[in-house]
């Protein structure tokens, strides 16, 4: 896949300027979103992506395009459970409603540069390095063990590294809008508001470790690798206001993505051993039997994995929320009418029956 480097230039002009216009058209002015507005928002940037990849199918071929659906959808997952730790960090925090989205904005923002970063480094590791893909997959496969056995209940607002920050910073105790920092008494205060886009940039960092290496086993094309992760992060605002609900939902996301991340790791290793170029395994020699699991067989995993999570995710919610409901029910006794108290048919002894 040849990209000039005009190409490269146009694309990240366009992506900048899309997130230009986010910030002008909706960010700028703090308010909170409908659900009309983030499902017209998330609707168009879902198909602006998969036009995006049928284009590089037509223009490029079918494996790239494979490549690229395979790595927006993995990358989507993955920045959907960022959301839900965005949650997690503004509940934290306790950020009002109407400045959500600028938070939300500069997450991403910050989110899309570190993945950039990352993507260059990995593109450079990959190019000299084939040994590379041995420590991605180990690390995938780590990754994902934590992920599946992860209890969820870690509060990026409370951790070790926000305390630390706090020890270092004058924080004022109140939000002063949406200012990152407040003069009080000729002395200069961080807010809130500066704290949480702290922590927002530390899970973006962690998010971008298990991010990059997870594309780079279904694609070693740097523009795939890019623009799939700049279109996953698109629209992701809008989904956050429209799906901040079912967030709490998806309790099987966690597990599911750590399947794709194995899965993933499990390919870049046998890739690693089928161009084996370290002399202390196989001699230095590729494990040519060592198979290459096709684009088309990752594409139909990723889909049905994530499928799978969601629908039994929803089936569980649905029935935690019926046996949430008839509990009370079940522990609620009747009051008899004649203002006599309830009586434990346990309780009734022989006498009581004689007599009836």
């Amino acid at each position: 896949m040849e990209i000039t480097p005009l190409v490269w230039i146009i694309t990240l002009l366009v992506t900048i300027a899309f997130f230009v216009y986010e910030f002008f058209a909706h960010v700028r002015t703090p308010h909170e979103p409908t659900v009309g507005e983030s499902a017209r928002w998330s609707a168009f940037y879902i198909g602006l992506a998969l036009l995006f990849g049928v284009g590089i199918g037509v223009v490029s071929g079918w494996k790239f395009g494979g490549e690229y659906f395979a790595g927006y959808l993995t990358e989507k997952a993955l920045s959907i459970d960022n959301l839900f730790v965005f949650l997690i960090v503004m509940t934290g925090f306790a950020v009002p409603k109407i400045y959500q989205q600028k938070v939300l904005m500069i997450g991403i923002v910050i989110a899309l540069v570190m993945r950039g970063a990352f993507i260059a480094v990995g593109a450079a590791l990959i190019e000299n390095f084939s040994w590379i893909f041995y420590l991605f997959g180990a690390l995938l496969l780590v990754l994902a063990y934590r992920q599946a056995f992860s209890d969820g209940d870690h509060n990026p607002a409370d951790g070790r590294f926000m305390r630390f920050v706090r020890r270092i910073l004058p924080v004022s105790d109140q939000y002063a809008g949406d200012r990152l920092t407040v003069k009080k008494d000729g002395r200069r205060f961080v807010t809130p508001m500066f704290l949480v886009i702290i922590a927002i940039g530390f899970v973006d960092l962690i998010f971008a470790v298990d991010s990059i290496p997870a594309i780079y086993g279904l694609t070693e094309e740097a523009y795939i690798v890019f623009t799939a992760n700049a279109f996953a992060l698109m629209g992701l605002r809008q989904l956050y206001f429209l799906i901040g609900g079912l967030l709490q939902k998806l309790v099987y996301l966690a597990q599911g993505l750590a399947v794709i991340l194995a899965f993933i790791g499990v390919k870049l290793v046998l890739h690693a051993m089928h161009v084996n170029e370290l002399p202390f395994i196989n001699g230095g020699e590729p494990m040519l039997w060592a198979p290459e699991i096709p684009i088309w067989f990752s594409l139909v995993f990723i889909g049905l994995t994530i499928a799978v999570a969601t629908v039994a995710s929803l089936m569980k919610s649905r029935a935690d929320e019926r046996r949430a409901a008839q509990e009370p029910a079940a522990h609620t006794t009747a009051t008899p009418t004649d203002g006599t108290l309830p009586t434990d048919p346990a309780l009734t002894t022989d006498t009581d029956k004689d007599h009836s």
